[in-house]
C-alpha cells in the first residue's frame, strides 16, 4: 500500500490546541528559537503550548507523512518531497541552506584525495528503508556521490555501489551513537569491504575521529553549491494547508521568530555552538569541525529563485532514482505569503 493510500484525512476544522514542530538534529532557526524560549513565549498568550514531535514519540510518523494540521516541519527534504509526491496536503513556506560537513570518508591509506580517485572504487550505499520517505540514508549517499563524481566527469557506471545493511539506531547506547549509526557504511569501510562512505554533520565528524577515518573529498570546499544539493541543502520549512487556511497569523508569527533567531545566531556564535552540541547530539569538536566559516550568519529562511531551483534539482533526482511516487511542480507547492508577512511583522515590531 502506498503512503498516499494510507492517508487519513484529519479534522482540519477543529480548534487548534497545540503547536508542534519537528526538525532534524542540525542547526535550524526554528530549533534555536525553541531553545531560547521564544516560540513558547510567542504563543503563550494564545494558550497554545509548543512542543517537538521528538517529545511525543507516538506522533513521530508525522515527520514523514505531514498529516498533523498544527505541525511546522523544518527538516530534510527527502521526507518532505516524498510526502508531497504521495499527496500530503503540505505547503512549502521557506528554505534554508546550511553547510554541514558533507564529505566522503576513506581509510588513511586509501589514496583517495580527489573526485577522480573514486573511479573503480567501492562506494557504500545504504539499503532501502521500510518506506520511500524513510530511505533518507540511501538518498543522501547516492546524491552525495553524484556530486563528487560529476566534478571529475564520472558517473555511477564508473564505480561499484555496494549495498550495506541499515544499522538499528534504536539499539544504540546513546543518542549520539544512534545518529552516527545513520551512516551504516562506516563499519564496512573500517573492515575494508568498501573504499568510501558519504557522510554529513557533526555526529559523522565525531564518528570519523572515533574510527580513525579521514576525509578523502570535502564537498563543502567546492565553490559551486549545486554539487552539494542533498537532503539538507536546501532544507524546507513546510506546514499543513489547513494551518495556512485557518491560522495564517500563527504561521506568520512562527516564521517571525525563526527570522529573529537567525539574527541572534549571527551575533552569538559561542552561545550558538553550545546549543548545537545538544541539537546535533555531537561533541564540541564535532560541531566545530562540521559547522565552519560564517555558517551562523546564514540560518534565515528564504524562497530565493536559486534555492527553489536547487530544490527542483533534488526533486528530479529523487524521482529518477525511485524515492518519489510521482513527479510534481515545486512552483505549485510554494506559498510565499507567510514569509513575506513575517518580514513585515518584524519590521513593525522593531519600529
Amino acid at each position: 500500500m502506498t503512503l498516499a493510500a494510507k492517508h487519513i484525512q484529519p479534522d482540519t476544522t477543529a480548534e487548534l490546541e497545540q503547536i508542534w514542530f519537528t526538525r532534524c538534529p542540525v542547526p535550524t532557526a526554528s530549533g534555536i528559537a525553541y531553545k531560547l524560549g521564544w516560540l513558547s513565549d510567542e504563543f503563550a498568550a494564545d494558550g497554545l503550548p509548543v512542543s517537538t514531535l521528538q517529545e511525543a514519540r507516538q506522533l513521530g510518523h508525522h515527520h514523514y507523512d505531514h498529516e498533523l494540521p498544527g505541525l511546522f516541519r523544518e527538516g530534510g527534504n527527502v521526507p518532505a518531497l516524498a510526502a508531497r509526491a504521495a499527496g500530503a496536503p503540505s505547503r512549502l513556506i521557506g528554505l534554508t541552506w546550511i553547510e554541514e560537513w558533507q564529505t566522503i570518508l576513506v581509510r588513511p591509506d586509501s589514496g583517495i584525495q580527489r573526485p577522480q580517485d573514486l573511479k573503480g572504487k567501492r562506494l557504500a550505499l545504504p539499503a532501502w528503508g521500510e518506506t520511500r520517505p524513510g530511505s533518507i540514508a540511501r538518498a543522501m549517499s547516492l546524491h552525495g556521490y553524484k556530486g563528487a563524481l560529476s566534478l571529475a566527469g564520472l558517473g555511477f557506471g564508473d564505480v561499484e555501489l555496494v549495498e550495506v545493511a541499515l544499522q538499528d539506531q534504536e539499539r544504540a547506547a546513546n543518542p549520539q551513537e544512534g545518529l552516527q549509526r545513520l551512516w551504516s557504511g562506516l563499519d564496512y569501510l573500517v573492515r575494508g569491504e568498501v573504499d568510501a562512505v558519504y557522510v554529513k554533520g557533526a555526529s559523522a565528524a565525531d564518528a570519523a575521529r572515533r574510527l580513525g577515518l579521514v576525509v578523502g573529498i570535502d564537498l563543502d570546499l567546492i565553490a559551486e553549491p549545486r554539487y552539494r544539493i542533498n537532503n539538507g541543502t536546501p532544507r524546507p520549512i513546510t506546514v499543513h494547508q489547513s494551518l495556512l487556511d485557518n491560522h495564517f497569523d500563527l504561521v506568520v508569527r512562527f516564521l517571525a521568530q525563526t527570522l529573529s533567531a537567525a539574527d541572534w545566531a549571527a551575533n552569538n556564535r559561542e552561545a550558538l555552538n553550545a546549543i548545537l552540541e545538544e541539537e546535533t547530539r555531537a561533541g564540541s569538536a564535532g560541531v566545530a569541525e562540521a559547522y565552519r566559516g560564517e555558517f551562523h550568519t546564514t540560518l534565515a529562511p528564504d524562497l530565493s529563485a536559486q534555492r527553489l531551483e536547487f530544490l527542483d534539482i533534488q526533486k528530479d533526482f529523487l524521482y529518477l532514482h525511485g524515492f518519489l511516487e510521482r513527479d510534481f511542480s515545486i512552483a505549485d507547492w510554494v506559498d510565499p505569503r507567510p514569509l513575506q508577512a513575517a518580514h513585515e511583522l518584524l519590521a513593525k515590531r522593531r519600529a
